[in-house]
């Protein structure tokens, strides 16, 4: 199982942009669909993206429109989620998380490693 470990959150204002990164251990990371989710206070976690295991495919939650971008890096064992013109309610923290891509957890969404998270803050 994939070791996941999240950063490039932290305090922003309203319109500016983070990207997050999420690294993987281990050799298999090109077999892996990945996703970002966040919770926030008193929330349950939502879906945020999902890339498969190529890069070739992506999909987005309907509340992105069009701000974010999810990419990968296999040689790097690293993916990545590019936020640009953020807002307030954005304010989350944000877990990645990676599945064997036979498990088609691009469909499912079901993953079964998760990162800790990192938080991201967008002040008004």
């Amino acid at each position: 199982q994939a070791q996941l470990v999240e950063s490039g959150g932290g305090l922003v204002q309203a319109g500016d942009s983070l990207r997050l990164s999420c690294t993987a251990s281990g050799r298999a990371f090109s077999t892996y669909d990945m996703g970002w989710f966040r919770q926030a206070p008193g929330k349950e976690r939502e879906f945020v993206a999902i890339i498969n295991w190529s890069g070739e495919m992506t999909y987005y939650a309907e509340f992105v429109e069009g701000r974010f971008t999810i990419s990968r890096d296999n040689a790097k064992n690293t993916m990545y989620l590019l936020m640009d013109n953020l807002k307030p309610e954005d304010t989350a923290l944000y877990h990645c998380a990676a599945d064997q891509n036979y498990t088609n957890a691009y469909y499912t969404r079901n993953f079964s490693a998760w990162g800790q998270g990192t938080q991201v803050t967008v002040s008004s």
